[in-house]
């Protein structure tokens, strides 16, 4: 095992407190969608290009299943209607009995009347009747979809009827065994008795609970009530059995009575019913409607608690984790659709994690980015819609962060937007995505890993420009990588186009429009609005700068962009302190940082920054007087700025400043001072301003707990007793002869860590510099 390197203190101390800052902002809003829509009112989808997000359902609009033979070939019509035996076998007759009440009429040649001998009704099976017109419609519909021609066939004897009565529940396209399924149950022997057994025995007593139930309207609450829990009880000893998907043999007459009661129009109950049939692997037209039902179903908030009551979430997430998009994709979005909905509920928002909704989301994800061309294509990116959206609500969870990471989801968000940077619906949920979870580090090490996301972030700008929403959301998460990572910072700048597109951006949204003053409840005005929209915009675009120039090579190139400075001088020129403290504070931030990189010698912004900072350190909020502070002990670093300081008694702002309470206030005041001291023409003005006096008092009291800013303290008093020392000399030599005791320093520590950062600063900074202090003036005393 790698032994791990214990840090020096010199690169404990460099760690410990920098001159530049990253800086951190709130995430943006996100308002919870009002009403649940497919794609929703701001979607940029036209209307007439999107399916629909309402409709009705009722059992005709399913596919009665059992209506052909397996070989797809249609059964002439009989010339005499079938004599049955006089007392035939129970079980045979139900069978028949099924098969010929959902048959789709037959019509005789040229005849155009249905054959009344073989549109029978059976209790089994009340379908609303069917118009010879529409029965033809049907006809047609399910030889299309087959892909089956219809052929002249012999005439069927009776013979034949029976037989096909007896085979049709694994004939139907939609309920056909695969291979492997190899028709369980129709069997000789044990496998069909017992198969016979277990239909008499669990199904068809359900079945019966169904058939009392007569589905015109509505029914009172106890018959839903008693309906559910057969619905239940049917599922349970289905799945017991192992007779879910298309193992029942007598599926078709199972799913017929199913669809029959989702007339009765209970939620609830077609919540139950829906499972089942999903469960039963439905196909084609079913399958759609199924999940049309459910999706349906999941619009209206109020239902959510039957969701947590129920199994058709599995039923649902099987859905998207089997099916192909390039055969049912009408079907997947409805599916995704509906979680969409549930996911916007905190409660089912955790059941959906539990049952690992993230991880099918990911791998649908990831089918549907394979999927580029025309019509499926376009499905394709209806139904990533819905997953973002999903994944976006999901995002909210805390919990949810390992699976995002473990499933490797932000990359693969990377290549969806790479393939739908066109799709501004798309690109806003990812967008949201990547807001919410870049605000943690290990989120945001693996976004900044992904390849390709920077030069997506200025696509998604270039593209997207005038879009709020995206824009906030993308600016903010560049400003997340920017803040945790060194190699984010240097890719960001050297991305083509990227400083170009950022200061682009910056240009755009100045100047603000000014906010009314002194009217009581205005009336609402577009204008300010869309001013409120800027601002932020900017605050989010200013810390993208801010942070990224914490790297030396963009640091120092930012610095040398006039534009860039002259912009950020232009914000802080507002003085909007009262109403627009962020973007003040990020503003003052950015120059600060800048200012770093520049060197003493003369510059033209320098002068113009002395100014606008000037202002800013008179503004009643202290932060937005800190940051100022802080710009001002880089730019005094200029002779030209010292002397700004001096003769516009800039002092008379700061030395009150050491007073404060607050370490990094008298750290940044003590910056400008050390640098002022340094030329003796400034110290008489810094005396004057009785900065001897606070100092002393400043490294009493704090500098026990920051031998940093004890250290600068002692410099700048270094630099002011050059002449000889002042009244209060002693206080001060008591001071440092504490300080410099080593046993004295070691009680100070709280535990390991801050031991070690304490030593380090005492060792490092403070103590050379207190100890010539102290040598001067006892030489000075002497």
């Amino acid at each position: 095992m790698e032994r791990r390197r214990v840090r020096t203190s010199s690169e404990i101390v460099s760690e410990a407190r920098n001159s530049l800052r990253t800086l951190s902002t709130r995430r943006p809003f996100t308002p919870q969608e009002q009403h649940r829509q497919l794609f929703g009112g701001a979607s940029s989808r036209p209307r007439d290009a999107r399916p629909p997000s309402a409709s009705s359902l009722r059992s005709q609009h399913f596919e009665v299943p059992d209506s052909r033979p397996s070989s797809r070939t249609r059964l002439s019509p009989l010339d005499h209607k079938p004599k049955l035996a006089a007392a035939p076998d129970q079980e045979c007759w139900e069978a028949a009995s099924a098969t010929l009440s959902s048959a789709p009429p037959h019509r005789g040649r040229g005849s155009g009347r249905v054959r009344p001998g073989l549109s029978r009704t059976s209790s089994l099976g009340r379908l609303p009747p069917v118009s010879p017109s529409a029965d033809g419609a049907r006809d047609r519909w399910s030889e299309r979809a087959s892909g089956a021609k219809r052929v002249p066939s012999a005439p069927a004897t009776s013979s034949d009827l029976r037989r096909h009565a007896s085979s049709s529940s694994s004939s139907d396209p939609d309920v056909g065994e695969s291979p492997s399924a190899a028709h369980v149950g129709e069997g000789t022997g044990s496998d069909a008795t017992e198969d016979s057994a277990f239909w008499n025995a669990e199904v068809l007593p359900v079945l019966q609970e169904f058939e009392a139930v007569f589905p015109g309207g509505g029914a009172s609450e106890e018959v839903v009530e008693r309906l559910c829990v057969a619905c239940t009880r049917l599922h349970g000893a289905l799945r017991q059995k192992g007779m879910l998907g298309r193992k029942l043999k007598k599926r078709a007459e199972l799913l017929k009575s199913l669809f029959r009661l989702i007339d009765l129009k209970s939620e609830r109950l077609n919540l139950q019913l829906g499972g089942v049939i999903l469960d039963l692997d439905v196909s084609g037209k079913n399958l759609l409607n199924v999940c049309k039902l459910v999706f349906i179903i999941s619009r209206s908030a109020a239902n959510d608690v039957l969701f947590n009551d129920s199994s058709i979430i599995d039923s649902l997430l099987c859905v998207l984790r089997t099916q192909d998009v390039c055969v049912c994709g009408e079907a997947l979005l409805y599916c995704s659709a509906a979680l969409k909905f549930l996911s916007g509920n905190g409660a089912l928002r955790r059941l959906l994690l539990e049952k690992e909704c993230i991880s099918v989301l990911s791998q649908l994800t990831q089918q549907l980015t394979h999927t580029h061309s025309g019509h499926t294509h376009t499905v394709a990116g209806h139904i990533l819609v819905q997953l973002t959206a999903t994944l976006r609500n999901m995002a909210d969870l805390p919990e949810s962060r390992p699976t995002f990471l473990s499933n490797r989801l932000l990359p693969e968000l990377c290549v969806v937007l790479e393939a739908y940077h066109g799709d501004p619906d798309i690109c806003i949920n990812v967008a949201r995505i990547f807001s919410k979870l870049s605000s943690y580090r290990e989120c945001c090490v693996s976004l900044a890993e992904s390849p390709g996301c920077y030069r997506l972030f200025i696509t998604l700008m270039m593209k997207h420009g005038k879009r709020k929403d995206l824009l906030l959301r993308v600016l903010f998460t560049m400003g997340n990588l920017a803040g945790r990572s060194s190699e984010a910072r240097l890719r960001l700048f050297e991305e083509e186009g990227c400083v170009s597109v950022l200061l682009g951006l910056f240009h755009s949204h100045l100047p603000v429009p000014a906010e009314p003053k002194g009217t009581q409840d205005p009336a609402p005005d577009p204008a300010l609005a869309a001013a409120s929209d800027k601002v932020d915009i900017l605050v989010k675009l200013i810390r993208v700068l801010a942070n990224m120039s914490v790297h030396p090579t963009v640091g120092s190139a930012l610095a040398a962009d006039t534009r860039c400075i002259q912009l950020l001088l232009q914000v802080l020129e507002q003085g909007w302190v009262d109403t627009r403290e962020e973007l003040m504070l990020n503003a003052a931030a950015a120059v600060n940082n800048l200012t770093f990189y520049q060197g003493p010698e003369p510059r033209g912004p320098q002068a113009h920054a002395s100014r606008v900072l000037f202002q800013l350190l008179l503004s009643p909020s202290m932060a937005c007087a800190l940051e100022a502070t802080r710009a001002f002990g880089n730019l005094s670093r200029a002779p030209e700025v010292r002397r700004f300081i001096v003769q516009r008694e800039v002092l008379r702002f700061l030395v009150p400043l050491l007073d404060s309470s607050s370490a990094d206030v008298c750290f940044s005041a003590c910056g400008v001072l050390v640098n002022l001291s340094a030329e003796p023409r400034h110290r008489r003005a810094i005396r004057e301003q009785g900065a001897f006096s606070k100092l002393t008092d400043c490294l009493r009291d704090l500098g026990p707990f920051d031998w940093q800013l004890a250290a600068v303290v002692c410099q700048t008093l270094w630099n002011l007793t050059e002449e000889g020392v002042e009244q209060g000399t002693e206080e001060l030599l008591n001071t440092l002869h504490l300080y410099l005791d080593e046993e004295a320093e070691l009680r100070w520590s709280a535990d390991d860590d801050a031991h070690r950062l304490h030593r380090a600063c005492w060792e490092l900074e403070f103590r050379p510099v207190a100890e010539k202090l102290r040598t001067r003036i006892l030489h000075q005393m002497s």
